[in-house]
């Protein structure tokens, strides 16, 4: 049976990072979707919106030869994109590990036979990072 997995993420000013766990996560699963959260959900979680469009986002996602599938993901609740997707397997940053969102997750998910695999996070480089770095240059 083919194994299904789901690498939610903003993927703003796309990066090693994001491109760490993306390849990662494809050599988990057999078939990879990668969920390219919307700018009124990020804007919500974080205060701001990211700096590249949606739109634009899913495209460069698109782009990868790593990734079957891409899909918007509209909800902060990565339990909510499982009734939509069914998927086995959710990939995060190990930042999100021990977290009472993560370990909520980790529950539900485990209800429906479904888990979270989490990666280490990449400390070298991130969206946050580079934002202030940007916003430091104006």
């Amino acid at each position: 049976m083919a194994i299904v997995g789901y690498a939610p993420g903003v993927y703003d000013m796309f990066h090693i990072g994001h491109l760490n766990i993306l390849r990662r996560a494809r050599e988990h699963c057999d078939h990879l979707i990668a969920g390219v959260v919307e700018d009124d959900v990020v804007t919500r979680i974080k205060g701001r919106p990211p700096v590249v469009p949606h739109q634009e986002r899913m495209d460069v996602i698109r782009a990868l030869d790593l990734v079957d599938e891409v899909i918007s993901d509209w909800s902060s609740d990565k339990f909510e994109m499982w009734k939509q997707l069914r998927y086995d397997v959710l990939f995060k940053g190990d930042d999100w590990k021990g977290t009472e969102k993560g370990t909520r997750l980790e529950r539900l998910l485990g209800e429906v036979g479904a888990q979270v695999h989490y990666f280490p996070y990449t400390a070298s480089t991130s969206s946050t990072d580079l934002r202030r770095l940007l916003e430091g240059m104006s």
